[in-house]
């Protein structure tokens, strides 16, 4: 956001778009107190008729501005002034306006909304070019350790991550900070229950809330159901260990209009998507099966707590056993979303590989793909041990020539095994 500050100038306007609750309007208004003189800040789900009426007609900015000063009291002071458009999708025209107000040229402009909410909301006006985009993600795992007052160890992580060394004690810590992480997620109003009462069930309430918001959500989006079903069908997917999401197993068949429910899912920032690659090489994008993905939530926390849903609350007891890694059950799938959840934030798109053994009766699976410089980056996840990663390597040999490094990410401390580099968990977001 500075970059942009000092950058652009003003030549054009800030979208910050991102997931309900993601906490866009907050960071935005922080950015807002620090960084200018004053600040206007327009929240489109509560302005008045007055404010709404002032897009109507901007023909006189000299004009405009005045009126805008004097429904909110505030004083603008050229070049020292930002105008925040909070949930612009509400009011259309003032989307519409940017491309005037940018040009004009006497003040910042931030605007925030959902990715799909921006997109329905344009019908009849004129979509301005002088925007620059930027994604916001639930909080990562550095930013989870900056909430708690430490900025220690993310540095060190980095530092470890460069020595390439087994951290034996160290790394059972780093481990219990990760399984906490997971249970807590990165949605801010989680984070800041945590921090203030110590408590998961209590986290578990405020993820709970959210959860149910996306589902109303999914639910205007779709009326049938078919959005909402998918949606809290995810964890279940991912613990069959399905090649890819199998729309059949919520009731419903596949159609044309599936598709255009997963784009909208995917828009709402509540899911991200991982394709399929047909043919694996640098160029994933090239290769992408846009029929063939898995879905993930884009945080862990809700994953969680979206796993327990069956039950009235997440207790404690179900949260003290996934902290100290004793719960009874496979934990892959919630580390392969959290891993999904982690390559994301690095801003890394999803592409996995699947292809059949020899007798063709299961699949070989790599889950997840990276490129760097002229090769691929193989990633398998694994909840436990690295005694078997027959997938990685019979995919390494298949395509040895694309290979780089190949990564098996897990529980345990850094080793090597033969070519394949064993990495803890938490080491992802520096891949």
């Amino acid at each position: 956001m500075l970059q942009w500050k000092h950058e652009r100038q003003g030549s054009t306007a800030l979208l910050i778009q991102g997931a309900r609750r993601v906490g866009k309007s907050t960071l935005v208004e922080e950015f807002a107190k620090r960084e200018y003189k004053s600040y206007i800040f327009l929240d489109f789900n509560s302005a008045s008729k007055r404010i709404n009426a002032l897009f109507e007609d901007i023909s006189d900015l000299d004009f405009f501005f005045m009126r805008l000063q004097a429904e909110t009291h505030i004083n603008l002071y050229t070049r020292q002034s930002v105008i925040v458009f909070d949930e612009v999708q509400r009011q259309p025209l003032a989307r519409q306006a940017i491309k005037y107000l940018v040009k004009d040229g006497r003040y910042d402009y931030i605007e925030t909304g959902s990715l799909l909410t921006l997109k329905r909301n344009v019908q009849n006006i004129t979509i301005p070019s002088e925007e620059t985009r930027l994604t916001l993600h639930p909080m990562d795992m550095e930013e989870f350790y900056w909430a708690q007052g430490n900025e220690t160890t993310p540095a060190l992580l980095k530092e470890f991550f460069k020595m390439k060394r087994p951290l034996q004690d160290t790394h059972r810590k780093y481990m219990r900070d990760l399984r906490l992480y997971m249970l807590v997620g990165g949605m801010p109003q989680a984070v800041e229950k945590y921090l203030q009462t110590n408590n998961l069930q209590s986290v578990d309430s405020i993820k709970r809330e959210i959860l149910q918001l996306y589902n109303d959500d999914f639910r205007k989006i779709d009326t049938t159901g078919r959005a909402s079903r998918m949606f809290f069908n995810i964890p279940g997917q991912l613990s069959t260990n399905a090649s890819r999401y199998q729309v059949a197993s919520t009731g419903d068949r596949r159609t044309e209009s599936t598709e255009t429910v997963v784009a909208d899912m995917a828009d709402s920032m509540a899911i991200s998507l991982a394709y399929h690659s047909n043919d694996p090489n640098v160029g994933l994008g090239l290769n992408k099966d846009a029929n063939r993905y898995k879905m993930f939530l884009t945080d862990t926390g809700l994953f969680v707590t979206l796993a327990f849903w069956d039950k009235k609350y997440t207790e404690n007891v179900i949260y003290n056993k996934l902290l100290s890694d004793k719960l009874e059950a496979n934990l892959g799938y919630v580390y392969e979303n959290l891993v999904a959840q982690m390559l994301r934030a690095a801003g890394n798109e999803l592409y996995y590989y699947t292809f059949p053994t020899d007798n063709a009766k299961h699949n070989y699976e790599i889950d997840f793909l990276l490129s760097q410089g002229n090769k691929l980056v193989p990633i398998e996840v694994k909840s436990s041990g690295y005694k078997t990663h027959k997938s990685l390597d019979v995919f390494c040999d298949k395509y040895s020539q694309r290979i780089g490094e190949r990564i098996l990410l897990y529980t345990k401390d850094y080793c090597k095994d033969g070519q394949t580099t064993c990495v803890p968990v938490y080491f992802t977001p520096f891949l």
